[in-house]
């Protein structure tokens, strides 16, 4: 027991574990209140300032929030009412009171990327998301899981359509597009206007699609063509009335597309006859659409850039190239959008005849400030009267749609020393069996790229060659169902396959005369038109070209900036590609128009928000605000009603649309 007895220490004896501690937090306690007394405060590291910062910021979010849903829902029109004075009328209560009520059936045809996508099949990574949202909404799996978003938005690079084992189907009804993001309209303001004068659900339709599939493949995989077909079947044989079509963006393409196929006979069409568009539809209103392509496409497919992408490239060099953590920002989003075979459908089209050469561009002397500064009366006739005198700003060459280097960009044809590129050899990259994300760069070597810089200047008619050099496998589907190209006989049995159904250059309009067809776009934005490249030696796994943003212009009545060149137009489609054909290509009674079809033109000046709490604005030009446009949207009600162009006053011109579309040499 004696042994098990625990020895008490002697009180003199030292206790070696607890008396430092004891002179340690005296110590410090002691420490403390001199620092207190003298004033001293403990330093910060950078994690406190970090949270701190978090914190306030989260603070002041909610305070707002709760502020914002507390407010009276009338407040931020008083306010806006105070500052600028009395709002018109929502385009819907106006005409609610003139009297006009619903009359023909309305369809929306959405344009890229505006539609929702769900999930109704997917991988082990994407378990309790079945039809919830992958595109649109809150994108919160974006966030949440960005890898496994990435492969499940991605199709099939050999076929186009889905890959194994996914499933990513369009949302069906109004909802599909009324909202790309909480409170982001796209279709939502014109559908409430509607309901004002009597529409509802069973008169208007939201034709839904998968906007990354070819348009062909959408009738393959989903039958959306057939159910566009039998929806406004149904709607006219209901209502006694003709429809009206609103296509927006790709979605006036992807109708014109749709108009082709609906008279085409079974399999490949629709087997509705030659008269079918006669009988059904009384207007086509199309809305921004890039009928002669976008030069945007070409930078998105190159480089996966914009200008925007690239300033931020330019800014954070690296950020966005980073393979940190596996995830290379600019490789994944190439690797994916370039298996949407849609996209390929916004490449130029018309070739130089079109779009200019190395010498010669349809907007020679457009001055952005002279476009800006312009009076804000448009010029409401039908006849092609230019609107403004020959400008004396530097001439830019807008027909070299991409140049390397700001020389080559400006330099007369004579100085420019080219290497064609088509023959050149591809090397191999070293990176090419290390890299995590593939794309067909990786392929080229640096033989291969450096034969793309050599050639200095591509027009449109180069473009559709350079990128089956560079993407051949990409490009293998896409001339598979798109054309890019002006038709020399359009009786040529050739031109009775689908992929030229979606090109107005290789195409006729249905036999319907008393069919009407409007473009209605914005202007008075600068657009994205041509720019100068520049390659990067050291890529590795990266993309190996990328927009030079140190190429700029000081001169005020400069179209260069950023390494871009800019025209007039809605900010993603110039005015030419959305104006020419209702302008030139099908006015009157042409080749590409024998019934005679009437066309318009109705062009709204771009004016922004006057302030914060009027949104995105009530009378902007821009590619999808506009769909909240009151002017655009009291037309489109005005046809939906009954009324024809003469209720909306014809032509409605700001641009120089007619004047470039006589600049352009096209047989018609």
């Amino acid at each position: 027991m004696s042994l098990l007895r625990r020895r008490k220490a002697p009180e003199n004896e030292i206790q070696p574990d607890v008396e430092p501690k004891l002179d340690a937090e005296e110590d410090d306690k002691k420490s403390r209140k001199k620092n207190v007394k003298s004033g001293k405060k403990k330093k910060w590291s950078c994690i406190d300032n970090c949270c701190w910062f978090v914190g306030c910021i989260c603070c002041v979010w909610w305070i707002l929030l709760f502020l914002y849903n507390a407010m009276p829902a009338s407040f931020p029109q008083y306010v806006t009412e105070a500052i600028t004075g009395p709002l018109p009328d929502p385009p819907g209560i106006k005409l609610q009171k003139e009297g006009l009520k619903a009359k023909h059936p309305v369809v929306f045809i959405p344009g890229i990327v505006t539609c929702g996508l769900e999930l109704w099949e997917g991988h082990q990574c994407a378990e309790g998301l079945f039809r919830k949202r992958l595109w649109g909404g809150t994108f919160g799996e974006v966030y949440k899981r960005p890898l496994c978003w990435v492969d499940h938005m991605t199709l099939d690079n050999e076929t186009g359509m889905d890959p194994p084992g996914i499933r990513v189907r369009p949302v069906s009804g109004l909802v599909a597009a009324d909202y790309f993001a909480p409170g982001y309209f796209v279709w939502a303001v014109l559908i409430a206007n509607l309901a004002r004068i009597g529409y509802e659900e069973k008169t208007m339709y939201m034709a839904a699609y998968d906007w990354r599939l070819a348009f062909q493949n959408t009738e393959v995989r989903d039958q959306t063509l057939s159910r566009i077909k039998s929806n406004i079947e149904l709607m006219v044989a209901t209502s006694g009335k003709k429809a009206v079509i609103v296509p927006h963006s790709m979605g006036v393409v992807y109708f014109l597309h749709f108009m082709k196929w609906v008279e085409a006979p079974a399999p490949v069409g629709g087997g509705g006859g030659p008269d079918w568009c006669a009988k059904h539809i009384k207007a086509v209103m199309n809305i921004g659409g890039p009928l002669l392509g976008v030069p945007k496409s070409i930078a998105g497919l190159f480089s996966a850039e914009a200008r925007d992408i690239a300033v931020a490239r330019a800014l954070a060099p690296g950020v966005l190239d980073t393979d940190m953590f596996h995830l290379q920002t600019l490789e994944h989003i190439m690797k994916m959008s370039r298996t949407w075979d849609a996209t390929m459908s916004m490449i130029p089209r018309g070739g130089d005849t079109i779009w200019g050469g190395l010498e010669w561009s349809p907007e020679e002397g457009y001055s952005p400030c002279r476009s800006k500064s312009r009076d804000n009366t448009a010029q409401n006739s039908g006849h092609h009267e230019n609107q403004t005198t020959d400008s004396k700003a530097k001439y830019y060459s807008y027909g070299r749609m991409m140049s390397f280097g700001k020389d080559a960009a400006e330099a007369h044809p004579s100085d420019l020393k080219r290497i064609d590129f088509r023959d050149a050899v591809k090397g191999s990259n070293v990176a090419n069996n290390t890299c995590d994300v593939w794309n067909e760069y990786q392929d080229m070597g640096v033989s291969g790229t450096k034969a793309v810089e050599e050639y200095k200047v591509y027009t449109a008619g180069e473009i559709v060659d350079l990128l089956n050099f560079v993407a051949p496998k990409m490009m293998a589907r896409g001339n598979a169902h798109f054309s890019y190209g002006i038709a020399d006989d359009l009786d040529d049995p050739k031109y009775s396959h689908y992929k030229y159904w979606s090109n107005p250059l290789e195409t006729k309009l249905p036999n319907a005369p008393d069919m009407e067809i409007y473009s209605l776009y914005g202007v008075g934005i600068e657009t994205e038109r041509a720019y100068v490249y520049k390659r990067i030696p050291t890529a590795g796994c990266n993309i190996p070209f990328q927009i030079d943003t140190s190429a700029d212009d000081n001169d005020e009545d400069s179209c260069l900036k950023s390494g871009v060149y800019t025209v007039d137009g809605d900010e993603t489609v110039p005015a030419l590609s959305a104006g020419f054909m209702c302008a030139k290509g099908w006015r009157g009674k042409t080749r590409f128009n024998p019934s005679g079809i009437k066309t318009y033109i109705r062009e709204y000046f771009h004016a922004p928000p006057a302030n914060l709490l009027e949104g995105r604005g009530t009378q902007s030009g821009a590619h999808v605000d506009i769909m909240g446009n009151f002017a655009l949207i009291e037309d489109i009600m005005r046809v939906a009603a009954g009324g024809t162009s003469e209720n909306l006053g014809g032509d409605q011109v700001y641009s120089d649309i007619f004047k470039w579309s006589e600049k352009i040499n096209l047989r018609l």
